[in-house]
Protein backbone atom coordinates (compact mmCIF):
# COMPACT_ATOMS: atom_id res chain seq x y z
CA UNK A 1 0.00 0.00 0.00
CA UNK A 2 1.24 3.78 -0.91
CA UNK A 3 1.50 5.63 1.77
CA UNK A 4 1.57 9.49 2.30
CA UNK A 5 3.61 11.51 4.37
CA UNK A 6 3.23 15.01 5.20
CA UNK A 7 6.72 15.50 7.07
CA UNK A 8 8.88 17.31 4.47
CA UNK A 9 11.06 19.39 6.53
CA UNK A 10 12.98 21.66 4.79
CA UNK A 11 13.06 22.46 0.45
CA UNK A 12 16.57 23.46 -0.52
CA UNK A 13 16.78 24.47 -3.97
CA UNK A 14 15.91 21.05 -5.37
CA UNK A 15 16.45 18.58 -2.65
CA UNK A 16 14.05 18.04 -0.24
CA UNK A 17 13.67 16.24 3.42
CA UNK A 18 11.11 14.02 4.31
CA UNK A 19 10.97 13.15 7.87
CA UNK A 20 9.49 9.47 9.89
CA UNK A 21 9.51 7.58 6.70
CA UNK A 22 9.22 3.86 6.49
CA UNK A 23 10.32 1.09 3.91
CA UNK A 24 11.96 3.52 1.89
CA UNK A 25 14.69 2.59 -0.72
CA UNK A 26 17.16 4.63 -2.63
CA UNK A 27 16.05 5.40 -6.11
CA UNK A 28 13.09 5.04 -5.35
CA UNK A 29 10.17 7.05 -7.89
CA UNK A 30 8.41 9.90 -5.35
CA UNK A 31 5.37 11.83 -6.10
CA UNK A 32 4.34 15.45 -4.36
CA UNK A 33 0.95 16.36 -4.34
CA UNK A 34 0.86 20.23 -3.82
CA UNK A 35 -2.74 22.11 -2.28
CA UNK A 36 -4.28 22.64 -5.74
CA UNK A 37 -4.03 19.16 -6.60
CA UNK A 38 -0.95 19.35 -9.15
CA UNK A 39 2.10 16.71 -8.98
CA UNK A 40 5.66 16.65 -9.17
CA UNK A 41 8.13 13.88 -9.53
CA UNK A 42 10.91 13.34 -8.08
CA UNK A 43 13.20 10.47 -6.87
CA UNK A 44 14.96 9.53 -3.60
CA UNK A 45 18.40 10.46 -3.27
CA UNK A 46 19.31 9.18 -0.07
CA UNK A 47 17.88 7.17 3.23
CA UNK A 48 19.58 8.26 6.57
CA UNK A 49 17.34 6.55 9.38
CA UNK A 50 14.21 7.27 8.81
CA UNK A 51 14.58 10.75 7.14
CA UNK A 52 14.83 10.66 3.25
CA UNK A 53 16.65 13.01 1.38
CA UNK A 54 14.74 13.47 -2.62
CA UNK A 55 15.73 15.46 -5.74
CA UNK A 56 12.58 17.20 -7.60
CA UNK A 57 12.60 16.88 -11.70
CA UNK A 58 10.95 19.70 -11.70
CA UNK A 59 11.21 23.12 -9.94
CA UNK A 60 10.67 23.52 -5.80
CA UNK A 61 8.92 27.15 -6.46
CA UNK A 62 5.71 27.30 -4.63
CA UNK A 63 6.11 24.35 -2.30
CA UNK A 64 4.17 24.73 0.64
CA UNK A 65 5.83 22.64 3.83
CA UNK A 66 2.32 22.29 5.50
CA UNK A 67 0.18 21.66 3.16
CA UNK A 68 2.37 19.47 0.79
CA UNK A 69 2.26 15.80 0.67
CA UNK A 70 4.70 13.16 -0.77
CA UNK A 71 3.67 9.49 -2.16
CA UNK A 72 6.64 6.82 -2.10
CA UNK A 73 5.70 4.41 -5.32
CA UNK A 74 8.01 1.74 -4.48
CA UNK A 75 9.66 1.48 -7.66
CA UNK A 76 12.66 3.27 -9.06
CA UNK A 77 12.13 5.13 -12.25
CA UNK A 78 11.32 3.12 -15.49
CA UNK A 79 10.90 3.17 -19.11
CA UNK A 80 8.02 1.55 -21.01
CA UNK A 81 9.58 -0.03 -23.85
CA UNK A 82 8.33 -1.22 -27.31
CA UNK A 83 9.08 -1.83 -31.01
CA UNK A 84 7.47 1.19 -31.42
CA UNK A 85 9.83 3.24 -30.41
CA UNK A 86 11.55 3.39 -33.16
CA UNK A 87 11.08 6.36 -35.24
CA UNK A 88 10.03 8.58 -32.46
CA UNK A 89 11.24 11.56 -30.26
CA UNK A 90 11.10 11.66 -26.29
CA UNK A 91 12.32 14.49 -23.88
CA UNK A 92 14.63 13.36 -21.51
CA UNK A 93 12.25 11.91 -19.25
CA UNK A 94 10.92 9.14 -21.79
CA UNK A 95 7.65 10.79 -23.23
CA UNK A 96 6.94 11.41 -26.14
CA UNK A 97 7.18 14.92 -27.68
CA UNK A 98 7.06 14.45 -31.38
CA UNK A 99 2.67 14.71 -30.79
CA UNK A 100 2.82 11.33 -31.45
CA UNK A 101 0.34 8.99 -28.98
CA UNK A 102 2.39 7.61 -26.11
CA UNK A 103 3.94 4.46 -26.57
CA UNK A 104 2.14 1.41 -25.67
CA UNK A 105 4.39 -0.62 -23.94
CA UNK A 106 5.23 -4.16 -23.60
CA UNK A 107 6.72 -3.81 -20.36
CA UNK A 108 8.65 -1.49 -18.01
CA UNK A 109 12.18 -1.79 -16.96
CA UNK A 110 14.34 0.27 -14.34
CA UNK A 111 16.44 2.74 -16.30
CA UNK A 112 19.28 2.07 -14.24
CA UNK A 113 19.81 -1.05 -15.99
CA UNK A 114 23.04 -3.23 -14.64
CA UNK A 115 26.41 -3.44 -16.75
CA UNK A 116 27.23 -6.57 -18.88
CA UNK A 117 28.96 -9.08 -17.02
CA UNK A 118 31.96 -9.66 -17.88
CA UNK A 119 32.01 -13.40 -17.97
CA UNK A 120 28.27 -13.15 -20.49
CA UNK A 121 30.27 -11.06 -22.88
CA UNK A 122 30.75 -11.79 -26.09
CA UNK A 123 34.16 -10.91 -28.35
CA UNK A 124 33.43 -7.63 -30.98
CA UNK A 125 34.68 -8.39 -33.97
CA UNK A 126 32.38 -7.51 -36.60
CA UNK A 127 33.15 -4.12 -38.58
CA UNK A 128 30.31 -1.41 -38.51
CA UNK A 129 30.49 0.69 -41.24
CA UNK A 130 30.24 4.79 -40.52
CA UNK A 131 30.92 5.71 -43.59
CA UNK A 132 33.10 8.62 -42.42
CA UNK A 133 36.95 7.57 -44.11
CA UNK A 134 38.84 8.26 -40.71
CA UNK A 135 36.74 5.95 -38.53
CA UNK A 136 36.46 3.09 -40.94
CA UNK A 137 39.68 3.03 -42.33
CA UNK A 138 41.67 3.91 -39.78
CA UNK A 139 40.13 3.46 -36.26
CA UNK A 140 37.52 1.11 -37.22
CA UNK A 141 34.27 0.50 -35.04
CA UNK A 142 33.64 -2.64 -34.36
CA UNK A 143 30.13 -4.31 -33.20
CA UNK A 144 29.87 -4.24 -29.30
CA UNK A 145 32.88 -1.22 -29.17
CA UNK A 146 32.80 1.37 -26.94
CA UNK A 147 34.35 4.01 -29.09
CA UNK A 148 34.22 7.96 -27.62
CA UNK A 149 34.95 11.08 -29.47
CA UNK A 150 36.65 13.79 -27.69
CA UNK A 151 36.09 17.65 -29.08
CA UNK A 152 36.17 20.69 -27.48
CA UNK A 153 34.00 23.75 -27.55
CA UNK A 154 33.14 24.72 -30.87
CA UNK A 155 34.45 22.16 -32.60
CA UNK A 156 31.45 20.19 -35.17
CA UNK A 157 30.77 17.37 -33.15
CA UNK A 158 27.24 17.47 -33.28
CA UNK A 159 27.46 17.51 -36.89
CA UNK A 160 30.03 14.49 -37.17
CA UNK A 161 26.82 12.69 -34.38
CA UNK A 162 24.39 13.64 -36.70
CA UNK A 163 26.58 12.11 -39.90
CA UNK A 164 27.44 8.91 -38.17
CA UNK A 165 23.82 8.28 -36.60
CA UNK A 166 22.89 8.87 -40.44
CA UNK A 167 24.96 6.60 -42.03
CA UNK A 168 25.83 4.15 -39.86
CA UNK A 169 25.20 0.58 -40.78
CA UNK A 170 26.21 -3.27 -40.70
CA UNK A 171 27.24 -4.73 -44.01
CA UNK A 172 25.49 -8.35 -45.32
CA UNK A 173 22.27 -9.81 -44.38
CA UNK A 174 21.72 -8.52 -41.23
CA UNK A 175 21.54 -4.88 -42.35
CA UNK A 176 17.68 -4.59 -42.07
CA UNK A 177 18.10 -5.31 -38.16
CA UNK A 178 20.08 -1.97 -37.23
CA UNK A 179 19.21 0.61 -34.84
CA UNK A 180 20.11 3.86 -33.80
CA UNK A 181 19.53 5.00 -30.45
CA UNK A 182 20.60 8.76 -30.34
CA UNK A 183 20.58 10.54 -26.77
CA UNK A 184 21.40 14.69 -26.43
CA UNK A 185 22.19 15.85 -23.24
CA UNK A 186 21.90 19.16 -22.03
CA UNK A 187 21.69 21.05 -25.90
CA UNK A 188 20.07 23.98 -26.70
CA UNK A 189 16.58 23.74 -28.34
CA UNK A 190 18.70 24.87 -32.13
CA UNK A 191 20.76 22.08 -31.46
CA UNK A 192 17.54 20.13 -30.35
CA UNK A 193 15.71 20.91 -33.67
CA UNK A 194 18.54 20.53 -36.10
CA UNK A 195 19.25 16.67 -34.65
CA UNK A 196 15.28 16.10 -35.61
CA UNK A 197 15.01 18.02 -38.56
CA UNK A 198 18.38 16.40 -40.16
CA UNK A 199 16.96 12.82 -39.25
CA UNK A 200 13.32 13.78 -40.80
CA UNK A 201 15.20 14.99 -44.12
CA UNK A 202 17.43 11.87 -44.39
CA UNK A 203 14.71 9.62 -43.48
CA UNK A 204 17.24 8.20 -40.56
CA UNK A 205 14.43 8.89 -37.73
CA UNK A 206 12.41 5.35 -39.19
CA UNK A 207 15.07 3.22 -37.64
CA UNK A 208 16.33 5.99 -34.83
CA UNK A 209 15.62 6.24 -31.17
CA UNK A 210 15.69 9.88 -30.00
CA UNK A 211 15.89 11.57 -26.96
CA UNK A 212 16.75 14.86 -25.74
CA UNK A 213 17.14 17.22 -22.26
CA UNK A 214 17.44 20.73 -23.32
CA UNK A 215 20.19 22.70 -21.29
CA UNK A 216 17.13 24.68 -19.21
CA UNK A 217 15.70 21.19 -18.22
CA UNK A 218 16.85 20.10 -14.16
CA UNK A 219 19.80 18.58 -13.69
CA UNK A 220 18.20 15.36 -12.40
CA UNK A 221 16.52 14.70 -15.55
CA UNK A 222 19.67 15.13 -17.34
CA UNK A 223 21.45 12.18 -15.48
CA UNK A 224 18.41 10.32 -16.23
CA UNK A 225 18.45 10.84 -20.22
CA UNK A 226 21.51 8.53 -20.89
CA UNK A 227 20.19 5.54 -18.57
CA UNK A 228 16.73 5.98 -20.36
CA UNK A 229 18.83 5.55 -23.94
CA UNK A 230 20.37 2.87 -22.69
CA UNK A 231 17.41 0.98 -21.34
CA UNK A 232 15.88 1.60 -24.58
CA UNK A 233 19.13 0.05 -26.89
CA UNK A 234 18.89 -2.72 -24.20
CA UNK A 235 15.60 -3.81 -25.13
CA UNK A 236 15.96 -3.34 -28.93
CA UNK A 237 19.45 -5.58 -29.08
CA UNK A 238 18.55 -8.22 -26.54
CA UNK A 239 14.33 -8.39 -26.82
CA UNK A 240 14.43 -8.18 -30.72
CA UNK A 241 17.64 -8.74 -31.74
CA UNK A 242 18.55 -5.69 -33.36
CA UNK A 243 22.13 -4.33 -33.90
CA UNK A 244 22.08 -1.21 -32.09
CA UNK A 245 24.09 2.02 -32.40
CA UNK A 246 23.77 4.16 -28.96
CA UNK A 247 25.27 8.07 -29.52
CA UNK A 248 25.74 10.15 -26.02
CA UNK A 249 25.92 13.90 -26.64
CA UNK A 250 27.54 15.56 -24.91
CA UNK A 251 28.95 13.34 -21.74
CA UNK A 252 30.50 16.69 -20.73
CA UNK A 253 26.71 17.98 -19.72
CA UNK A 254 25.96 14.76 -17.38
CA UNK A 255 28.97 14.95 -15.57
CA UNK A 256 28.51 18.88 -15.17
CA UNK A 257 24.70 17.35 -13.97
CA UNK A 258 26.35 14.61 -11.61
CA UNK A 259 28.78 17.84 -10.00
CA UNK A 260 26.02 19.75 -9.41
CA UNK A 261 23.74 17.18 -7.48
CA UNK A 262 26.60 16.40 -5.22
CA UNK A 263 27.42 19.40 -4.25
CA UNK A 264 23.47 20.07 -3.69
CA UNK A 265 24.11 17.07 -1.80
CA UNK A 266 27.16 18.45 0.66
CA UNK A 267 29.65 15.92 -0.82
CA UNK A 268 33.01 15.88 -0.33
CA UNK A 269 34.39 16.94 -4.14
CA UNK A 270 37.07 14.80 -6.14
CA UNK A 271 39.14 16.26 -8.49
CA UNK A 272 38.34 19.68 -10.00
CA UNK A 273 35.20 19.74 -7.86
CA UNK A 274 33.26 16.39 -9.46
CA UNK A 275 32.44 13.55 -7.42
CA UNK A 276 34.87 11.18 -6.28
CA UNK A 277 32.55 8.36 -7.90
CA UNK A 278 32.62 9.74 -11.13
CA UNK A 279 34.19 6.88 -12.72
CA UNK A 280 32.35 4.47 -11.41
CA UNK A 281 28.90 6.32 -12.48
CA UNK A 282 30.36 6.67 -16.14
CA UNK A 283 31.21 3.21 -16.15
CA UNK A 284 27.88 1.84 -15.08
CA UNK A 285 26.54 3.67 -18.33
CA UNK A 286 29.67 2.53 -20.78
CA UNK A 287 29.66 -0.96 -19.72
CA UNK A 288 25.79 -1.58 -20.39
CA UNK A 289 27.90 -2.20 -24.12
CA UNK A 290 28.47 -4.85 -25.30
CA UNK A 291 27.85 -8.24 -27.17
CA UNK A 292 26.32 -11.00 -24.90
CA UNK A 293 26.91 -14.51 -25.63
CA UNK A 294 23.98 -16.72 -27.08
CA UNK A 295 22.23 -13.60 -28.10
CA UNK A 296 21.96 -12.20 -31.70
CA UNK A 297 21.52 -8.48 -30.49
CA UNK A 298 24.38 -6.57 -29.62
CA UNK A 299 24.61 -2.69 -28.47
CA UNK A 300 27.50 -0.17 -29.66
CA UNK A 301 28.73 3.06 -28.08
CA UNK A 302 29.65 6.03 -29.05
CA UNK A 303 30.16 8.91 -26.50
CA UNK A 304 31.03 12.32 -27.49
CA UNK A 305 32.00 14.82 -25.18
CA UNK A 306 33.90 18.22 -25.27
CA UNK A 307 37.22 18.59 -23.34
CA UNK A 308 36.96 21.84 -21.48
CA UNK A 309 39.95 23.96 -22.37
CA UNK A 310 40.69 21.05 -24.99
CA UNK A 311 42.45 19.49 -22.28
CA UNK A 312 42.89 15.37 -22.88
CA UNK A 313 43.79 15.12 -18.52
CA UNK A 314 40.17 16.67 -17.69
CA UNK A 315 38.81 14.03 -15.58
CA UNK A 316 35.98 13.48 -17.63
CA UNK A 317 38.32 12.71 -21.12
CA UNK A 318 40.57 10.82 -18.70
CA UNK A 319 38.49 8.78 -16.84
CA UNK A 320 36.13 7.89 -20.36
CA UNK A 321 39.26 7.12 -21.75
CA UNK A 322 40.09 4.42 -18.93
CA UNK A 323 36.57 2.45 -19.32
CA UNK A 324 36.00 3.02 -23.03
CA UNK A 325 38.49 0.79 -25.94
CA UNK A 326 40.03 3.83 -27.67
CA UNK A 327 38.67 7.44 -28.93
CA UNK A 328 38.57 9.32 -31.64
CA UNK A 329 40.17 13.01 -31.20
CA UNK A 330 38.75 16.48 -33.14
CA UNK A 331 41.83 18.98 -33.63
CA UNK A 332 41.21 22.36 -33.34
CA UNK A 333 43.80 23.28 -35.94
CA UNK A 334 42.86 21.42 -38.43
CA UNK A 335 39.31 22.92 -37.91
CA UNK A 336 41.42 26.36 -38.65
CA UNK A 337 42.70 24.31 -41.29
CA UNK A 338 38.98 24.12 -43.08
CA UNK A 339 39.63 20.22 -42.47
CA UNK A 340 35.64 18.82 -41.52
CA UNK A 341 35.25 16.65 -39.90
CA UNK A 342 38.63 17.79 -38.26
CA UNK A 343 39.50 14.24 -36.90
CA UNK A 344 43.13 14.44 -35.54
CA UNK A 345 44.61 11.13 -37.05
CA UNK A 346 47.63 9.91 -35.07
CA UNK A 347 46.31 10.07 -31.77
CA UNK A 348 42.98 8.49 -32.59
CA UNK A 349 43.26 5.41 -31.65
CA UNK A 350 40.37 2.53 -31.86
CA UNK A 351 41.79 -0.68 -29.73
CA UNK A 352 39.52 -3.14 -31.50
CA UNK A 353 39.76 -2.34 -34.95
CA UNK A 354 42.17 -5.49 -35.91
CA UNK A 355 39.26 -8.07 -35.26
CA UNK A 356 36.62 -6.17 -37.24
CA UNK A 357 38.96 -5.74 -40.57
CA UNK A 358 39.92 -7.99 -43.08
CA UNK A 359 38.88 -11.19 -45.41
CA UNK A 360 35.39 -11.17 -44.97
CA UNK A 361 35.25 -8.70 -42.94
CA UNK A 362 36.05 -5.98 -45.12
CA UNK A 363 39.22 -6.55 -47.39
CA UNK A 364 42.33 -8.13 -47.29
CA UNK A 365 44.67 -5.11 -47.96
CA UNK A 366 42.36 -3.24 -45.54
CA UNK A 367 45.57 -4.03 -42.36
CA UNK A 368 48.37 -3.17 -44.42
CA UNK A 369 46.76 0.48 -46.07
CA UNK A 370 46.24 1.47 -42.50
CA UNK A 371 49.10 0.86 -41.29
CA UNK A 372 50.58 2.32 -43.89
CA UNK A 373 49.07 5.55 -44.26
CA UNK A 374 49.48 6.15 -40.55
CA UNK A 375 53.27 5.48 -41.35
CA UNK A 376 53.46 7.86 -44.05
CA UNK A 377 50.85 10.81 -42.21
CA UNK A 378 53.33 10.88 -39.66
CA UNK A 379 56.42 11.39 -41.63
CA UNK A 380 54.76 13.36 -43.53
CA UNK A 381 53.92 15.68 -40.79
CA UNK A 382 57.34 15.51 -39.45
CA UNK A 383 58.43 16.68 -42.67
CA UNK A 384 56.21 19.48 -42.93
CA UNK A 385 57.80 20.68 -39.88
CA UNK A 386 61.03 20.24 -40.76
CA UNK A 387 59.99 22.32 -43.56
CA UNK A 388 59.16 25.48 -41.27
CA UNK A 389 62.14 25.43 -39.88
CA UNK A 390 64.89 25.10 -42.78
CA UNK A 391 62.55 26.03 -45.71
CA UNK A 392 62.15 23.91 -48.50
CA UNK A 393 64.76 24.13 -50.17
CA UNK A 394 66.80 22.23 -47.24
CA UNK A 395 64.31 18.57 -48.29
CA UNK A 396 65.31 16.21 -50.97
CA UNK A 397 62.68 14.57 -53.10
CA UNK A 398 61.62 11.91 -51.12
CA UNK A 399 60.47 14.57 -48.11
CA UNK A 400 58.51 16.98 -50.61
CA UNK A 401 56.63 13.53 -52.04
CA UNK A 402 55.87 12.84 -48.24
CA UNK A 403 54.65 16.43 -47.53
CA UNK A 404 52.59 16.48 -50.47
CA UNK A 405 51.18 13.49 -49.20
CA UNK A 406 50.24 14.34 -46.00
CA UNK A 407 48.73 17.61 -47.72
CA UNK A 408 46.35 15.78 -49.91
CA UNK A 409 45.70 13.17 -46.95
CA UNK A 410 44.24 15.77 -45.50
CA UNK A 411 42.46 17.66 -47.92
CA UNK A 412 40.79 14.40 -49.66
CA UNK A 413 40.79 11.61 -46.76
CA UNK A 414 40.20 13.55 -43.73
CA UNK A 415 38.23 16.04 -45.37
CA UNK A 416 34.47 14.69 -45.96
CA UNK A 417 31.07 16.30 -46.84
CA UNK A 418 27.89 16.04 -44.53
CA UNK A 419 26.44 14.14 -46.96
CA UNK A 420 29.00 12.28 -48.38
CA UNK A 421 28.74 8.83 -47.29
CA UNK A 422 32.04 6.44 -48.33
CA UNK A 423 31.73 2.65 -48.55
CA UNK A 424 34.72 0.82 -46.68
CA UNK A 425 35.78 0.36 -51.00
CA UNK A 426 35.88 3.72 -51.82
CA UNK A 427 38.00 4.14 -48.34
CA UNK A 428 40.28 1.50 -49.23
CA UNK A 429 40.39 2.39 -53.18
CA UNK A 430 40.73 6.25 -51.61
CA UNK A 431 43.80 5.54 -49.17
CA UNK A 432 45.90 3.40 -52.57
CA UNK A 433 45.27 6.50 -54.68
CA UNK A 434 46.92 8.74 -51.83
CA UNK A 435 49.93 6.10 -51.31
CA UNK A 436 50.42 6.15 -55.01
CA UNK A 437 51.96 9.75 -54.42
CA UNK A 438 54.95 8.04 -52.95
CA UNK A 439 57.24 5.23 -54.86
CA UNK A 440 56.06 2.05 -54.20
CA UNK A 441 59.78 1.15 -52.67
CA UNK A 442 58.83 3.58 -49.42
CA UNK A 443 55.27 0.99 -48.94
CA UNK A 444 56.94 -1.24 -46.73
CA UNK A 445 53.92 -2.07 -44.26
CA UNK A 446 51.87 -3.77 -46.80
CA UNK A 447 52.75 -7.04 -48.99
CA UNK A 448 54.02 -7.10 -52.22
CA UNK A 449 51.25 -8.90 -53.67
CA UNK A 450 48.24 -6.25 -52.17
CA UNK A 451 50.63 -3.52 -53.84
CA UNK A 452 50.97 -5.44 -57.26
CA UNK A 453 46.94 -5.75 -57.16
CA UNK A 454 45.55 -2.80 -55.56
CA UNK A 455 48.42 0.43 -56.26
CA UNK A 456 47.01 2.55 -59.21
CA UNK A 457 49.75 2.10 -62.27
CA UNK A 458 51.55 5.47 -62.81
CA UNK A 459 50.95 6.75 -66.44
CA UNK A 460 54.25 6.91 -68.44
Amino acid sequence: MIREYKTIQEVNGPLMVVRKVEGVTFDELAEIELKDGTTRRCKVLEVNGDNAVVQLFESSAGINLRDSKVRFLGHPLELGVSGDMLGRVFNGMGRPIDGGPDILAEEHRDINGLPMNPAARDYPNEFIQTGISTIDGLNTLVRGQKLPIFSGSGLPHANLAAQIARQARVLGGEASKFAVVFAAIGITFEESDFFVQEFRRTGAIDRTVLFTNLANDPAVERIATPRMALTAAEYLAFEKDMHVLVILTDITNYAEALREVSAAKKEVPGRRGYPGYLYTDLATMYERAGRRLGMKGSITMIPILTMPEDDKTHPIPDLTGYITEGQIILSRDLYRKGVNPPVDVLPSLSRLKDKGIGVGKTREDHSGTMNQLFAAYSTGKETKELMSILGEAALSPLDLQYAKFADEFEQRYVTQGLDENRSIDETLDLGWELLSILPSAELKRIKSELIEKYLPKKEG
